[in-house]
């Protein structure tokens, strides 16, 4: 399992984050969805290949209960690029959701599976198949003794403004986030405070592929703060940027060997033991 697919997975199991994404994305931002009406599922199902067994499994999973009718389950399946086989793999999922139902002795009562695709990608809309029938040639012959099987894509990077605006978790940073990198402006961070900082900042390091989110979170004195918001997340990420231009600099004058230390120190406007911590972590070229 890869470092990406762990961290967004940490966020979305998440039972209020879990929650908020079925309630806007399914119910247009009615809280049909309790967090304390959900319980992991076992997200683990066998198949058998050339004799061979299988383990597949779903992206995140949870039963929800809601006390009045049926235990639903809601899959997650998270995607950053396009799978143009995943109608194959949903079914497959679902199909092992429903054979589990089958053989359990003890269930009282049988309940409907519904999975949500995320994609996260925003270069490009997803063109992928959303059902079976795109996936092969089905002759109209055919059609009436082939089941179709539709999936629900939902692109987060094209929901729009008032639909972002419906969540009410951490996953609304996720959603903003990926709104900008499709319209390439700036993110521009609210005062919302953020509740999951460590399972946030984790998930925007592997998408984003910067390690100052992996610092920030690791950095204990960031962690002991409280009310962290976004904007002392960008605030940061800006002084970084500042940071690795004054490193440059220094690198490049003292590569230069025409000036000195204090030289350096005076031009910059910063201390001689700031130069010189800087210098430790960039070799010098002989």
């Amino acid at each position: 399992m890869g470092e990406k697919d762990i961290a967004e997975k940490h966020l979305e199991a998440l039972n209020d984050v879990f929650a908020d994404i079925v309630n806007v994305l399914l119910f247009n931002g009615n809280r049909l969805m309790k967090e304390n009406e959900l319980e992991a599922d076992t997200k683990d199902s066998q198949f058998k290949v050339d004799g061979q067994l299988h383990e597949q499994e779903r992206d995140v999973s949870k039963l929800w209960k809601n006390g009045e009718v049926r235990i639903s389950i809601i899959g997650f399946e998270n995607q950053t690029v396009q799978d143009y086989k995943m109608p194959l793999r949903v079914i497959s999922y679902d199909g092992a959701s429903y054979k589990k139902q089958l053989l359990d002795e003890d269930l009282k009562k049988n309940y409907p599976v519904a999975t949500l695709v995320l994609y996260f990608g925003y270069k490009e809309r997803w063109t992928a198949p959303k059902n079976l029938y795109s996936c092969f040639n089905v002759s109209e012959e055919l059609k009436p003794f082939v089941n179709d099987y539709k999936i629900n894509v939902f692109e987060i990077a094209w929901l729009d403004d008032k639909t972002i605006s419906k969540f009410t978790s951490d996953f609304k940073f996720v959603a903003k986030y990926f709104q900008s990198k499709r319209k390439n402006t700036d993110f521009k961070p609210t005062g919302e405070e953020i509740k999951h900082v460590d399972a946030l900042l984790k998930m925007f390091s592997v998408l984003t592929g910067d390690k100052y989110f992996e610092t920030i979170y690791n950095n204990s004195s960031f962690n002991k703060k409280g009310g962290v918001t976004m904007c002392d997340i960008v605030q940061g990420f800006v002084q970084k940027g500042r940071d690795e231009e004054k490193a440059e600099l220094v690198r490049k004058m003292l590569d230069a060997k025409l000036v000195t230390e204090q030289q350096i120190a005076d031009l910059l406007n910063i201390s001689v033991e700031e130069v010189r911590k800087i210098a430790d972590k960039v070799p010098v070229q002989a």
